[in-house]
């Protein structure tokens, strides 16, 4: 608020006296000698120090940044931040298109030199610097700089989308523009980004701009429901909603999500559903929030939306490296799903490109030495961006660049810590060994084994699963997502899962210590035979390597329960994913789902386990154990206590499929 400047005003108002009086110091004067105070004249104010427009002199710097307002095909101008090195001439671009703030992404130090800038999400800043390439990193529409309405993963035009534009339309007016604008470029662009950069990615993809040379989508969000971000097999992932109250809230990210207890655990408890959650925290006035509620089961929304079946109907014509990390804690799914969906089309086998790293969410482009208590005897993150990324994007992109030495598949092999040259995926080794499906059978006496059980024995294991108790994810106090400030939400796929494993709502299912290494590669597959005395269920699997008891040099591996591959499957989608239906009450019934990929050695002196629950909380919201029509909506009177029983017998054998090696 601006201050108001004051003027006092003094006037003497002198009597009428007929004579003279003996003026004292105090005493008034007549009016003839009365003088008016007349107020100061103003005083002239300090000129201000600061510039109408400050131009930083930045000579020395060596790069050049521009910002851009490109128009697209329905005149919404969106915002682009083109970075050059100097003296660059005849160089590739390296496109990146973000709801993150372009700005940011091009900031990461306040630095003349290119490096430190772009040292962070999400960049392969040594792959961009050492390589010389232009890179340009762009607002999506309704973000940040750029003009225009957002929409959350911002379907195609077609049944979800009935306006002019979208993310492809979008994607090929900026490469247009791009090549026709950067005078220092050699005319070739590629794309690349993590996550939502990584659908925008696989978005590229659908209408190609024919200067678009080649795409490296890394852990791209997919399908929502299926096995991504929002859902998993329709079980919801509702400590995902303080990203969605952040990231639709505003344009700029000023909305920020509140906590109200250290503990997630306790705040998802408190409210009782992720429905009654988001209406506490105003959360409906988001769309996209909206939709979630209104979309619970696998409808046209989500089939529509999803890339793997976009991509199976468009003509393959760009090289696409995909990049997947086999801990990826948020988007684990798609990048292996839109694989199987274009791998097929690539009859000479040198456009579809899948890497496959010990990685959580993005970690390819950090340090890739360790991820929790793992060690993988070298930096993966390094060997990527150095051997695979940066000689993959050369030859697409670079005129006179020598062809990549990879294989189609580059995947590393956890548990012996060395990467494979395949042809293919899954594929366990180079030449001279197959792919085995193999039943992991349950047994009576929590046993765990190659050989189905024999009539005679307990024909299932029960436990109590009481909603009011749920299985935590990863041991309490349990953290909010995120991945600053200490906070561990990175690692919680490699936890050491002997805090489940303890538990009496908990069945753990245990080989014997194993004489031979046992090696899987491709996607275990879940078979239960389960029951339960509610009318719906969730029902979490989960493929752990034990370590031995002792393990020399790493006393903290002793005894360690790794996952190698867990999810979670919601009983009413049982029958369908499209339409949800109550679970007959205490009747055996089959469940049959794929967990995800795994390329992984079990070795001699481990164990192979099996850990089964109905809670995986608070990433996963509860599953009242009573059908209600939407479990955003469970009322606190739904949720009961249920008998589950996991089934053992002759004709009723659970097990899990492994995709086993098998040499020739």
């Amino acid at each position: 608020m601006r201050r108001t400047d004051r003027v006092r005003i003094l006037t003497l108002l002198a009597p009428p006296i007929a004579a003279l009086l003996v003026a004292g110091p105090f005493s008034p004067r007549p009016a003839s000698a009365q003088t008016v105070t007349r107020p100061p004249a103003a005083a002239q104010g300090l000129p201000s120090e600061m510039p109408a427009r400050l131009e930083p002199v930045t000579g020395s710097f060596d790069y050049v940044k521009r910002d851009v307002m490109i128009p697209m095909r329905d005149g919404v101008k969106l915002h682009t931040v083109i970075v050059v090195p100097k003296r660059a001439k005849g160089a590739p671009i390296l496109l990146t298109r973000t709801p993150y703030n372009a700005t940011a992404l091009t900031s990461h130090a306040q630095s003349a030199h290119l490096g430190p800038i772009l040292h962070g999400y999400d960049n392969a800043a040594d792959v961009i610097v050492e390589g010389g390439y232009i890179r340009v990193v762009q607002d999506v529409r309704g973000k940040y700089g750029s003009e225009g309405d957002y929409v959350m993963n911002r379907p195609l035009r077609g049944p979800q989308n009935p306006t002019s534009v979208d993310h492809a339309t979008d994607t090929y007016d900026t490469i247009d523009w791009l090549v026709k604008n950067v005078p220092e470029s050699n005319g070739k662009v590629g794309i690349l980004g993590i996550s939502y950069d990584g659908f925008l990615t696989l978005m590229a993809l659908v209408d190609p701009h024919p200067a678009l040379k080649v795409a490296v989508p890394m852990n791209p969000m997919v399908d929502g429901w299926i096995g991504d971000d929002w859902f998993h097999n329709g079980a919801f992932r509702q400590q995902n909603m303080p990203y969605m109250y952040n990231q639709v809230g505003t344009r700029s990210g000023e909305a920020v999500w509140w906590t109200s207890h250290f503990d997630d655990y306790d705040m998802y408890m408190q409210a009782g559903s992720a429905g009654e959650l988001g209406r506490r925290r105003g959360l409906e006035q988001i769309g996209f929030w909206r939709k979630l509620l209104e979309h619970p089961n696998y409808d046209a929304f989500w089939r529509d939306q999803a890339m793997d079946r976009i991509l199976a109907a468009r003509p393959l014509t760009v090289p696409v490296m995909l990049v997947h990390g086999l801990w990826d804690q948020e988007d684990i799914y798609g990048d292996i799903a839109v694989y199987k969906a274009i791998e097929p089309k690539d009859a000479a086998n040198d456009k579809v490109f899948l890497v496959m790293g010990p990685w959580n969410h993005g970690q390819q482009i950090l340090d890739g030495s360790s991820l929790g208590a793992l060690k993988f005897n070298s930096d993966t993150g390094l060997t990527f961006r150095q051997e695979i990324l940066r000689p993959f994007l050369d030859q697409y992109l670079k005129d006179g660049a020598p062809r990549a030495d990879i294989a189609p598949v580059m995947a590393f092999e956890t548990g012996v810590n060395t990467w494979r040259r395949l042809q293919a995926w899954p594929s366990g080794c180079a030449s001279g060994c197959t792919i085995e499906a193999q039943p992991l059978y349950l047994a009576p006496g929590l046993r765990l084994g190659f050989t189905e059980p024999k009539a005679g024995g307990a024909a299932f294991e029960e436990y109590v699963s009481d909603p009011a108790k749920p299985v935590p994810f990863r041991a309490r106090p349990i953290q909010p997502v995120g991945y600053d400030g200490g906070l561990t939400w990175p690692q919680w796929l490699v936890d050491d899962q002997r805090e489940a494993s303890g538990r009496p709502d908990v069945v753990s299912f245990v080989s014997e210590v194993l004489a031979a290494p046992v090696k899987i590669s491709g996607q275990p597959v879940a078979n239960l035979v389960a029951s339960t005395s509610g009318t719906d269920a969730d029902w979490v699997v989960k493929v752990i390597d034990v370590y031995p008891d002792e393990v020399a040099g790493q006393p903290g591996m002793g005894g360690y329960q790794l996952m190698v591959s867990a999810d979670i499957f919601r009983g009413r989608y049982r029958e369908s994913f499209e339409t949800a239906k109550p679970v007959a009450s205490g009747m055996p019934l089959p469940y049959r789902f794929a967990l995800p990929t795994a390329n992984h050695v079990f070795l001699p002196g481990h164990r192979i386990m099996v850990q089964i629950q109905s809670s995986w909380f608070p990433l996963y919201d509860r599953n009242p154990q009573t059908f209600v029509p939407s479990i955003f909506w469970a009322k606190p009177e739904d949720f009961r206590k249920a008998v589950q029983r996991i089934y053992h017998a002759p004709g009723q054998a659970s097990f899990v499929e492994l995709p086993v090696v098998v040499r020739q």
